[in-house]
């Protein structure tokens, strides 16, 4: 069928009007790797009663924002969906998307935008891959809308380093044990120190003999490597497919357990001129270049008698707060990123272990000047967001990886009497869907 791209939508694909039916009906059409403009050439791959999902088979007017993408996987890998324009267009798409689905759903007028760039390439620190070892070792990102591999030998979004660490997963896979169902990688600020997390689906046994070999060949290959850790989901014998489909770790991928560290069991990554330590399971921000200008919005000239830094983690944000509140109660339900933050705290920062929700439930007797949310991509949810309104406190500040949840949880906070101050596009995750907001709300 021939139709005409009308814009895209949150998660990538751009959105068409199919013609007509009998009663008048116009059925909408998702398509990926398209263009707002573009009148193209799409097949149909699933039909439902409201919509259907097509697949691009040639573009027939290209929009003049269309370019050469520069990774020789874009259009088969699942992690990336917007290669096919410069990151001017990247901006402008995602900051339209941000406010089109913030004020759909949340009924909210956005005030403007700020965009916050990052370099386009090389900028991620962390980079989880499939493995399959069957009928031979293989190693990359599962097929755009499949569960199919797509064996990858480079992924230029990702740092340097890792790159190399890809080539050197390659040379040993064979040597890999059968268990591992992925990979990891991690790597520190300046790529001089390097973290691979081996994921095993069922349980390990002999776990010395078998990766004890596996950590000292890849140590040899690669200087900057300081751990080879294997780990298992806790609750789960293998990961979700999102947390493999798309090339970033965003919090909601659920606890690890931790079976074995093969040399050391943390490395120190440098952010907003804090070390932070961050151990193998615990959860960091992906984007290099962008964890100063994130913390920064986050918490410059806020202070106070006492902050709550919700979904703590590591202490990203609990670090610098710290600095200008008397003190921060710090809340964290993993058990790696718990002692992370329980090491990286200073003395005025109260460390609570606990789910965010469980924490507020207990209807807290301090009263927060200031509030700070960095959910995972499932959002606050009603009664997260319900008690936090609870809290009075006189400003809010809500870090998002996922704009529809985030306006979902707008809702209550706006009924509560909180408006709009502030509202950023930090774009942590170029050439892909994924946006970074960070939206600063007042009482």
């Amino acid at each position: 069928m021939e139709i005409t791209i009308e814009k895209l939508i949150y998660g990538g694909d751009g959105l068409a009007r199919l013609p007509a039916d009998s009663q008048g009906r116009r059925k909408a059409a998702f398509v990926p790797l398209v263009l707002p403009g573009e009148t193209v050439d799409a097949r149909v791959l699933e039909e439902k009663p409201g919509f259907v999902r097509a697949q691009l088979e040639k573009v027939i007017t290209p929009s003049p924002d269309r370019i050469a993408p520069q990774c020789p996987y874009f259009g088969k890998c699942g992690g990336c969906q917007y290669q096919h324009t410069g990151y001017e267009q990247q901006l402008l798409l995602k900051k339209s998307i941000l406010r089109e689905t913030i004020e759909r759903i949340a009924k909210v007028e956005l005030p403007e935008i700020s965009a916050h760039t990052s370099p386009s390439w090389h900028y991620r620190n962390r980079t989880r891959m499939h493995v399959h070892h069957e009928p031979e070792f293989a190693i990359g990102y599962y097929h755009m809308g499949s569960r199919k591999l797509l064996p990858v030998r480079e992924c230029p979004i990702s740092a340097e380093v890792i790159g190399r660490a890809l080539m050197a997963v390659w040379e040993i896979g064979s040597e890999i044990p059968k268990e591992v169902a992925e990979v990891e990688f991690f790597c520190s600020h300046d790529e001089q120190q390097l973290m691979i997390e081996l994921w095993v689906q069922g349980t390990s046994s002999d776990l010395e003999k078998k990766f004890q070999p596996v950590a000292d060949r890849l140590q040899a290959e690669l200087p900057e490597l300081g751990s080879v850790a294997v780990l298992r989901r806790r609750g789960a014998s293998k990961t979700t497919s999102e947390s493999v489909a798309a090339p970033e770790l965003d919090g909601s991928s659920g606890p690890a357990a931790l079976l074995g560290v093969f040399g050391e069991s943390a490395l120190t990554y440098q952010a907003a001129g804090f070390d932070y330590r961050v151990s193998a399971g615990s959860f960091f921000q992906t984007n290099r270049f962008l964890a100063k200008e994130l913390v920064a919005l986050a918490t410059a000239n806020r202070a106070g008698k006492m902050a709550f830094d919700l979904y703590a983690g590591v202490g990203l944000f609990s670090l610098p707060l710290a600095r200008s509140f008397g003190q921060v109660v710090a809340v964290e339900a993993s058990p790696s990123s718990l002692a992370d933050l329980r090491h990286n705290a200073p003395t005025n920062v109260r460390v609570v272990a606990s789910t965010t929700e469980q924490f507020l439930a207990r209807k807290q007797k301090q009263s927060p000047e200031f509030v700070l949310v960095d959910p995972p991509r499932a959002g606050l949810g009603p009664k997260v967001a319900d008690a936090i309104a609870w809290l009075e406190a006189g400003e809010i500040g809500y870090v998002s990886c996922d704009p529809s949840t985030q306006a979902r949880d707008l809702s209550p906070l706006l009924r509560a009497g909180y408006r709009i101050a502030e509202a950023h596009l930090i774009d942590l995750f170029p050439q892909t869907y994924h946006i970074e907001s960070f939206i600063r709300l007042l009482r």
